[in-house]
């Protein structure tokens, strides 16, 4: 009962401090700082996911540091992911002795990554509000109703989730979302369907990250985080969510 309430100590803690320093980082709202932020996150979760994938290669951390340099002078970063896979696969071509799962990290979590900064980028940071807000809401809400009326399981790679749980946390991220979307979009019918979007999106990304710890063996992604395990356990519904937004508000304005 003591390690339990100690454990659940930690966890608040480390949450709180992460708060604090979202909190803080939105505040001042300078792309520098956010593209440095965003950079430190993503290669500590680009490490997490060699560890996952299995890969040994030094040299893809180089890589992606240069891709993440890159990120910082070109306007459009989600491009970077197509480019990057011509190239290895022009690499591929080449050489006929790289292996196609060394692009495993590149498409997680780096696509996530590049949309992310892309999303602020192009939407600012109201969007990467609304973004917390939907995720982290789905996350609560799913833990909740779970806890009160789960009790269908909802996927094998997740047995601790429901499916009652997975659409109450849909609900509840989408009435929290919609409240802060219709601010930035003025639009009740793209408020809704972009919140509910990102719900359903970070909840497989949960689940993706699942999948692939199960996998690999381990009960999380890496332990950085006391309390809460690696990079990847906090991000893993945002790096789905990410993408689904900013394609849908950048393809929902274009029928406006």
């Amino acid at each position: 009962m003591q390690a339990s309430s100690s454990a659940l100590q930690t966890r608040i803690i480390t949450a709180s401090a992460l708060g604090l320093a979202v909190l803080a980082i939105g505040l001042i709202d300078n792309k520098w700082l956010i593209w440095l932020t965003l950079g430190a996150v993503y290669m500590l979760a680009f490490h997490e996911a060699m560890r996952l994938f299995n890969l040994n290669n030094n040299a893809l951390y180089a890589y992606a540091a240069l891709l993440w340099m890159i990120v910082a002078i070109y306007p459009y970063s989600e491009d970077l992911l197509a480019l990057s896979g011509l190239v290895f696969i022009g690499a591929v071509a080449y050489t006929q002795n790289i292996a196609f799962r060394n692009f495993l990290p590149f498409l997680y979590p780096t696509a996530g990554m590049l949309y992310l900064f892309s999303l602020y980028s192009e939407q600012g940071i109201g969007a990467l509000f609304w973004l917390l807000v939907v995720v982290a809401a789905a996350d609560i809400g799913a833990y909740f109703t779970g806890k009160a009326i789960g009790r269908t399981p909802f996927s094998i790679s997740s047995p601790s989730k429901t499916r009652e749980g997975v659409y109450g946390g849909i609900a509840v991220a989408t009435i929290a979302g919609f409240f802060v979307g219709i601010s930035i979009v003025e639009n009740i019918p793209q408020a809704i369907i972009v919140s509910m979007a990102v719900a359903v999106a970070a909840v497989f990304g949960d689940l993706f990250e699942s999948y692939l710890k199960r996998q690999a063996g381990v009960k999380d992604s890496g332990n950085i985080l006391p309390g809460h395990g690696g990079i990847l356990d906090r991000i893993d519904g945002y790096l789905f969510g990410a993408v689904v937004m900013h394609v849908l508000l950048r393809g929902l304005s274009g029928l406006a």
